[in-house]
């Protein structure tokens, strides 16, 4: 093989220097330079004589000159045409004799699992009835190992193999072993004195390859991956006040066996910074920096955080953008004091260039309608260019959950003071169809079965039916919304429903629910969300025996409630399932009445404040509460009062707390009840991919008044007060939740439950 790419340009320079030598030997004995009469070309198949002299440096009628041959040489090697070129003069006539390169007949791939041909093809550049050259070839090679590693195989080989066929064309085939998963055996940091390494590798998108993560990719190397950890560990220690930290190297290193990898990071982490002075300072008219103040979230004192001083920005422009300035360039100012640690921090608020939205351009939105994205961008054409808004619209489209990559670029417009945005999208699967399995102390077994479509159409439409099958509880619902009613920012859909209930364990009776609700909810503000609801649902109570409390059979029957509600919901939480910092507040009333056999007011209302006392430690504070009260006269069934207990109220059973029959032991229910949560959230140690994170929780809380009266009634409002852990775990298969708690202050007839778990999967 080596001896093969050696011999022509071997045999190239040798001809090179005979025709130099012979040209020298006739000028020293004075003969005249010889003029080229003809140039005859020989050993072409294909290609046509004169497009080889084309290619060359001399023509027919100019003396013979070696340098003039020795450039003719170099053009025609430059073309990839030929394998070999040798130039002689005999006379008057000029010889060239090629090698003509062979045609690729046909291109194949050998020995490819992972990747499949079409991909392979897309990367190479030689294709049937392409020259073939040996340069072609390598490069082609390179191509498709670094395709295999970018897929994390580094111990991937090709090998190309050729086949001689007649008319002086081959067959190509690359010979593939794909060799395994290149892995990350061992992730080690240099420098870091205040993160542990495991706190360290919990920031970073790569992680050490174990039998755990088989169904993640995290644990293969790749090299954009590890770009990408250098950025996260540098967000990671400027959010915890290291503002002059640097990752100094990223090194990965191949192991002997080409198995896996050891990745080093060598860190300078600096020292810990807290906030100094913070200031607002503008510079526009008729716009003072002491109202703008409010809004700043950083406070002096605290530890430094690049995150915060973001948010400052981002609020601040809306701020700003509320008071009529559409133009404005806020920036930070810092002024870093290393000797005493502390960042003073001036936000200076100047006017901005004067740039409108000229266009906003849509792509790889197959399936979903425009209109669903554009509604959601809170930037319109011909609006000024507002760079927190576009960043608050590519949140608000990302939350859609229709697509898996939304990103937003600019681009000059048609004037200086135009910028296009363009919105490219790539859409996700949003058709669901799950079934379920679940333990729970409340339900023993429960499977599930829901099919989903959360984008109907293309139009963000939600339809969802579904079927619960559980030891205490069968349900069958349907479900439909539309996000925009009317074109309009209103969500308005309805539910179908039927229920059956066994509430013998609780309270010695069985409860069925066949109803529907018609609903609508509109926003106030960003953050303050409103909704009313109709319901029409017929309640029916059976299955009483002669164990069941009078109370309870007075209310055995059927029954129709008619109800209309409404809901406010302020929510600023940073997160649905798991938020680490903000505020919820949510207020309902139902008043039944409108028709039907029941006649009440409900009320029912929730506070629950999430703060990080550090990145990894959130507290939960929360007070929930709800009263209902019989109208006209009519009197409050068991189906509508509350109950306390279980997931309400932990270290007791599902309705162990609040008023209950002496003599039956039945629970009644109550029409008045709080309940007060105190709750840190925090990691157990073990890798966060894991989602597991361990609870310290206290409870305090109260049912009374169950809206009746005799000699068998136990109430006492008097709080109770529990104490517990709990372990979270967010398994592959779904949620998993164990609380352990321990009443301490209890009345003697409440029902005390410690161990209380969740099982729940979606297939």
């Amino acid at each position: 093989m080596g001896l093969s790419r050696v011999l022509p340009a071997a045999l190239t320079l040798v001809a090179c220097l005979l025709v130099t030598t012979f040209a020298e030997a006739q000028l020293r004995r004075g003969g005249a330079v010889p003029t080229i009469a003809a140039i005859e070309v020989t050993g072409n198949q294909r290609i046509e004589a004169a497009t080889v002299r084309s290619y060359m440096r001399i023509n027919v009628g100019e003396p013979y000159d070696p340098a003039l041959i020795d450039e003719s040489l170099k053009a025609l090697f430059a073309t990839g045409l030929f394998a070999d070129v040798t130039m002689r003069r005999q006379g008057d006539v000029l010889n060239v004799n090629v090698v003509e390169n062979p045609i690729i007949n046909r291109l194949a791939f050998e020995g490819n699992r992972r990747i499949d041909d079409q991909t392979l093809e897309q990367e190479v550049r030689l294709r049937p009835r392409v020259v073939y050259t040996r340069s072609r070839v390598q490069a082609d090679v390179q191509r498709i190992l670094q395709l295999y590693r970018r897929n994390g195989r580094f111990a991937a080989t090709v090998e190309p193999k050729v086949i001689q066929l007649e008319q002086n064309r081959v067959d190509l085939a690359f010979e593939i072993n794909e060799g395994p998963l290149t892995g990350i055996r061992r992730i080690d940091f240099i420098g870091n004195r205040e993160f542990s390494d495991r706190r360290l590798k919990g920031a970073l998108a790569t992680k050490e390859s174990r039998w755990y993560r088989f169904l993640s990719s995290t644990d293969t190397y790749d090299p954009d991956r590890l770009t990408l950890d250098r950025e996260l560990l540098r967000t990671y220690y400027l959010a915890r006040g290291y503002a002059d930290f640097r990752v100094v190297s990223a090194v990965a290193e191949l192991t002997q066996d080409r198995k896996d990898f050891f990745v080093t990071f060598t860190l300078d982490e600096g020292e810990l910074y807290r906030f100094g002075e913070i200031a607002v300072s503008s510079n526009l008219r008729n716009l003072e920096s002491e109202a703008l103040l409010p809004f700043v979230t950083t406070k002096t004192g605290e530890i430094y955080d690049a995150e915060e001083v973001e948010r400052s920005v981002e609020r601040l422009t809306f701020a700003v953008g509320q008071r009529g300035f559409a133009f404005v360039d806020i920036r930070p100012r810092v002024e870093r004091l290393r000797d005493e640690r502390i960042i003073n921090i001036v936000f200076e608020i100047n006017e901005g260039p004067r740039v409108y939205v000229e266009r906003i351009n849509i792509t790889g939105n197959v399936r979903t309608l425009d209109k669903v994205i554009r509604r959601e961008m809170l930037i319109v054409e011909g609006d000024a260019f507002n760079t927190a808004k576009i960043r608050r619209s590519r949140q608000r489209v990302q939350r859609l959950g229709f697509f898996d990559k939304v990103e937003v670029t600019q681009e000059e417009g048609s004037t200086p003071d135009r910028v296009v945005l363009d919105v490219d999208v790539q859409e996700r699967s949003t058709g669901e169809l799950s079934f379920g399995v679940g333990v729970s102390t409340a339900e023993t077994v429960v499977g599930d079965v829901t099919l989903r479509e959360r984008n109907l159409l293309g139009r963000a439409q939600d339809l969802r039916v579904g079927l619960s099958i559980g030891a205490r509880r069968q349900q069958v619902d349907l479900s439909f919304t539309e996000p925009y009613f009317l074109d309009r920012n209103v969500a308005a859909g309805f539910d179908v429903f039927t229920v059956d209930r066994d509430q013998q364990d609780r309270s010695s009776f069985d409860e069925s629910n066949r109803g529907g609700r018609l609903r609508t909810t509109f926003p106030i503000t960003n953050d303050l969300r409103m909704g009313a609801n109709y319901t029409l649902r017929q309640d029916e109570i059976s299955g009483v025996g002669e164990g069941t409390s009078d109370f309870i059979t007075d209310d055995l029957g059927t029954f129709i409630t008619s109800a209309v509600g409404y809901e406010l919901t302020y929510d600023t939480r940073d997160g649905i399932l798991t938020p680490s910092r903000g505020l919820l507040i949510r207020g309902a009333q139902d008043l039944a009445g409108f028709g039907g056999d029941k006649r009440y007011i409900r009320t029912r209302g929730t506070w629950s404040w999430f703060y990080p006392f550090s990145p990894d430690v959130v507290g939960n504070l929360a007070l929930t509460g709800g009263h209902i009260v019989a109208l006209g006269g009519e009197r409050l069934r068991v189906t509508d009062r509350f109950f306390l207990g279980g997931d309400s109220l932990r270290g007791f059973e599902r309705g162990g707390v609040g008023p209950r029959d002496a003599v039956t032991d039945d629970s009644l229910g109550g029409t008045v009840f709080y309940v007060a949560t105190g709750e840190a959230r925090f990691p157990l140690g073990l890798p966060n991919e894991f989602g597991i994170l361990g609870r310290l929780f206290t409870e305090v809380g109260s049912l009374t008044d169950p809206d009746v009266s005799g000699p068998n009634l136990l109430d006492d409002k008097s709080p109770r007060l529990s104490v517990g852990v709990g372990l979270s775990w967010q398994s592959p298969f779904g949620p998993i939740r164990i609380d352990i708690g321990q009443a301490l202050v209890k009345q003697s007839f409440d029902k005390r439950e410690v161990f209380r778990f969740s099982f729940g999967s979606q297939l």
